[in-house]
């Protein structure tokens, strides 16, 4: 007898119709571990799929196959009923499909038209940059994501590059568009004009994947969902009406969910003090005006704000990255205002930085290496001219093994990681010894719920052994579940601030929309 859950995987397409993307049996190792183990998917033409998991099921490495960045080991697949074996992004690309990645692959010295002048390569359609600064203004303005074409990559915010990737891609005439947690990066108002987006573009007859681990964005935008766990696919197809959110989350982690709630703990003595601290804008950000606020050992305050409102300054500022124009840092009784990063490191200020990768850890080096980047300087691994690589990976066997970090050796890159993963590897380094405060900005973003749970709670235990920290974050859950405090930045300024019990809808919404 079949469950109402295995009905609603049926994925019976009308007769004679091909599928978009057919895939099976497909099997794909690195390392001599399995990432996928006899995977399968199916999407079909006129629909939004969701795929979702934790962070290494297998989600990405799935559509990287299909994608044409990795070869699969063993296992078919088709596109539009044509049997393919595809071996590059551009073959893909010449099939008809186009991926979006998570972690964005832009040239940052060229700027956006240069960027998708690149990847159009020799077709006649575009051949300057003004034929490409054209297009790209034009279907900017279509989908409603605004960039400058003649911007560099490298002076474009977050969210800016992940609007450039998804232009690239569409320009590039995707039938099948795959996303990899595209509104990890966005406001909501963006992901509403994004998601939209994709299902216009589903019903005019393309075919668009999602992948994402925010069940809200499966029920509101999707027709069907995909559960992969361990590299498998444990549910194919299913119609997202057929299917609950406690159903997603129970075949995704294969096991029970436990949220922790709020820390209760009392806040100490104030260990960060930020007073009237003014800042010049970024090139894609927002000045600091007069900012001030206090931390407490055994306090988490969290600043909730839209993206672009001086969070990125602040951390700059706080990390001695930028210079302040005016004001004063000072951390735990010292004013660091002129101290430099180092400095600053070794007094006890830590940091989750926003992109993992783009600032946190180097592709290239091995687990090993990006753990000891912090403290090789202070001898902890032997001399400057002699490291004892021994030590280096033992210290990253401990990490492994007491931070999760799943199917991960000593010196394996970081580059293979997944994103839970890397921000394991990313804790494991900043809350070593010696942490007074941790500024963790957007530290659950794009990962699956276990994920971002297991990183919440390593928070949690720092501050309740008596850190404390700073918490930037768009997301406002997140923001809510983990703070003693909120405060909320807009225009470069603390808006407002209050006990976490105290914040109402109407409070925070006022503040976030520039109603102070």
């Amino acid at each position: 007898m079949t469950t109402a859950l295995q009905q609603a995987g049926d994925m019976r397409q009308p007769l004679g119709t091909p599928a978009a993307l057919l895939m099976r049996g497909i099997g794909k190792s690195f390392d001599g571990k399995a990432a996928l183990r006899d995977a399968s998917f199916c999407l079909e033409w006129g629909e939004v799929h969701a795929i979702v998991g934790e962070n290494g099921a297998g989600k990405s490495t799935l559509m990287n196959v299909a994608a044409g960045v990795y070869v699969a080991d063993g296992g078919d697949q088709s596109i539009d009923g044509e049997a393919i074996s595809l071996r590059s992004p551009l073959e893909a690309a010449a099939a008809g499909l186009g991926m979006v990645h998570q972690h964005f692959r832009l040239v940052e010295s060229f700027t956006v038209a240069e960027n998708v002048l690149l990847g159009f390569g020799r077709k006649a359609a575009v051949k300057t940059l003004t034929d490409a600064a054209a297009i790209v203004s034009a279907k900017s303005s279509e989908i409603g994501l605004p960039v400058d074409p003649h911007k560099l990559v490298a002076n474009l915010s977050i969210a800016e590059r992940q609007r450039a990737e998804i232009i690239k891609v569409m320009l590039l005439g995707a039938r099948i568009l795959v996303m990899d947690e595209p509104t990890a990066v966005l406001t909501d108002e963006e992901a509403r004009t994004l998601l939209s987006f994709a299902q216009r573009l589903s019903r005019q007859g393309h075919a668009v994947v999602l992948i994402t681990h925010k069940f809200r964005e499966v029920a509101a935008f999707c027709d069907r969902v995909t559960i992969m766990r361990h590299g498998e696919t444990v549910l194919e197809g299913a119609r997202v009406a057929n299917v609950t959110e406690a159903e997603v989350a129970r075949l995704m982690v294969g096991d029970a969910l436990t949220v922790a709630g709020r820390p209760l703990s009392r806040p100490g003595d104030v260990c960060l003090s930020v007073e009237r601290l003014s800042a010049r804008a970024t090139a894609h950000g927002q000045s600091l005006n007069d900012l001030g606020f206090e931390l407490h050992v055994g306090e988490i305050l969290g600043i909730a704000g839209v993206g672009g409102n001086g969070q990125e300054e602040l951390v700059a500022c706080l990390l001695g990255l930028d210079r302040a124009g005016a004001g004063a840092i000072v951390l735990d009784g010292q004013d660091i205002s002129t101290a430099k990063p180092d400095q600053r490191r070794e007094a006890g200020l830590r940091v989750i930085p926003s992109d993992r990768f783009d600032s946190g850890l180097i592709r290239e080096l091995s687990i090993a290496d990006n753990l000891a980047l912090t403290t090789v300087a202070s001898g902890s691994f032997g001399g400057p001219f002699l490291l004892s690589r021994r030590a280096m990976r033992e210290k990253a066997a401990e990490a492994i093994d007491a931070f999760d970090i799943r199917g991960a050796t000593p010196e394996r890159p970081a580059s293979l990681l997944s994103g839970g993963n890397a921000q394991k590897v990313l804790l494991a380094r900043e809350l070593d010894h010696g942490l007074k405060v941790l500024i963790a900005h957007s530290p659950s973003r794009g990962l699956d719920m276990k994920a971002a749970e297991f990183v919440r709670s390593a928070i949690r235990r720092a501050v309740e052994a008596g850190a404390a920290c700073l918490l930037i974050s768009e997301d406002l859950q997140e923001v809510m579940s983990l703070s003693h405090r909120v405060a909320v930045m807009n225009r470069g300024r603390i808006a407002g601030c209050r006990q976490t019990g105290d914040v109402t809808p109407e409070w925070i919404g006022g503040l976030l929309a520039g109603h102070a």
